[in-house]
């Protein structure tokens, strides 16, 4: 009962000081809101990244024709290499035992044109199994089959900024685009995939079948890349040695000869950025969470100057009765209510600036949880600890001594 009394006089007095209050407050409060925004922005950046990894396929790996280098954050070839061909990934199906499909596909970016109207993009041609390795869904329409493959017919899916600059809100279907100098009838539309983890637009493309694009399009008889879907996560690492052994066979590269290709394993893509990102995270963390030892800091200014104030009132209230305890609890209350009511107005001022940049950033909306609940229970700590001082100082004081302070 005294406890409570004694909190409720302590909230009162808290009251009747507004500014110190507000001042003591800051320090707690953007301490507070400064750890949970930026570890939510660390966590919501990093949810993003792998999301946009993931978009690309499941247990995906990306082998490329010669060497591979990221240069400006992204994968250049840095010569062309023509011992990369169809046939290698139906070897890869016969031979790996730990992959569900390995797809060819052949890039090059040609015009595109419909009536008036031209754009410049990527035209890819690959086979029908594309679409259960990269993810790819059908707005409208469907995709091309493996009769329309061998028999080279001239038939086109757009990707949705394709289908969006040349036909607009129009219904692009059964109509006939040139891929540079090639009429092809338009049989499907994707469905939208937005940027990848460079920034490229995924739906500004146009997916044509691999033996049309060779022979009609591009000239060619090898390919450049090559899409192998592990059969799961955990055989990530068995599906790309296979495929490295595979392809070397089949390239006649003997020990001692460096691969004529490259294999990017995106386990490892997505380890690497986690990783990055919760080093980040840790450090903007860190940094933020300086802000609440300040805010503790300020507890202890302000405490000490209450007790200094307050010192005829405390040498009034034992002369009445009140005993050393009840000082102690009354002290160690004002600083406790402070640690409270800063730590629920930074955990809303915290949450609220984290959704609004998720909103406009448009990623995930990733609440530290678990941080929160560190964060509120360290604050609190720093409270007790912090005033403790003040309160001992205050109950220790000499009643008389008090009284005649001036």
């Amino acid at each position: 009962m005294k406890v409570s009394r004694n909190i409720i006089i302590s909230g009162k007095i808290l009251l009747a000081h507004k500014m110190r209050t507000v001042l003591s407050l800051s320090g707690i409060v953007v301490g507070i809101c400064a750890v949970i925004t930026m570890v939510a922005i660390g966590r919501g950046t990093e949810r993003q990244v792998i999301s946009q990894l993931t978009s690309m396929g499941q247990n995906l790996l990306i082998v490329n024709s010669g060497q591979v280098k990221i240069i400006a954050g992204r994968a250049r070839q840095t010569r062309t290499v023509t011992t990369l061909e169809a046939h290698d990934a139906e070897q890869l199906m016969a031979r790996a035992r730990v992959i569900n499909y390995a797809v060819p596909a052949q890039s090059k970016k040609l015009p595109v044109k419909y009536g008036n109207l031209t754009t410049r993009t990527t035209i890819t041609g690959t086979t029908a199994a594309i679409v259960k390795v990269r993810n790819y869904h059908l707005q409208r329409g469907r995709f091309f089959d493996e009769d329309e493959d061998r028999g080279r017919r001239r038939v086109a899916v757009l990707g949705q900024t394709v289908a969006t600059n040349l036909f607009g809100k129009a219904n692009p279907l059964g109509e006939v685009v040139r891929l540079g100098r090639v009429p092809f009838t338009v049989i499907g539309v994707l469905a939208a995939k937005g940027l990848d983890i460079n920034g490229a637009d995924q739906d500004d493309l146009v997916i044509v079948p691999l033996h049309t694009a060779l022979r009609r399009l591009f000239n060619l008889s090898y390919i450049n890349t090559i899409y192998v879907q592990a059969a799961s996560d955990r055989d990530m690492e068995r599906a790309e040695a296979e495929v490295r052994s595979i392809l070397r066979a089949a390239h006649h590269l003997h020990r001692g000869r460096a691969d004529d290709f490259t294999i990017r394993n995106q386990a490892s893509v997505i380890e690497a950025q986690r990783e990055s990102s919760q080093t980040f995270t840790l450090l903007i963390g860190s940094i933020a969470a300086v802000s609440l030892l300040v805010g503790g800091i300020g507890i202890l200014a302000v405490m000490l100057i209450s007790v200094r104030e307050r010192t005829r009132e405390i040498g009034l209230r034992m002369a009445v009765g009140a005993r050393k305890s009840d000082i102690l609890v009354q002290f160690l209350g004002e600083a406790l209510l402070l640690g409270c009511a800063g730590d629920i107005i930074g955990v809303g001022i915290g949450t609220a600036a984290s959704a609004m940049i998720a909103w406009f950033a448009r990623w995930p909306l990733v609440l530290p949880i678990d941080l929160i609940v560190l964060a509120f229970a360290a604050t609190l700590g720093m409270a007790i600890v912090f005033g403790v001082y003040p309160a001992v100082k205050a109950a220790g004081l000499d009643p008389i001594k008090a009284l005649q302070f001036e």
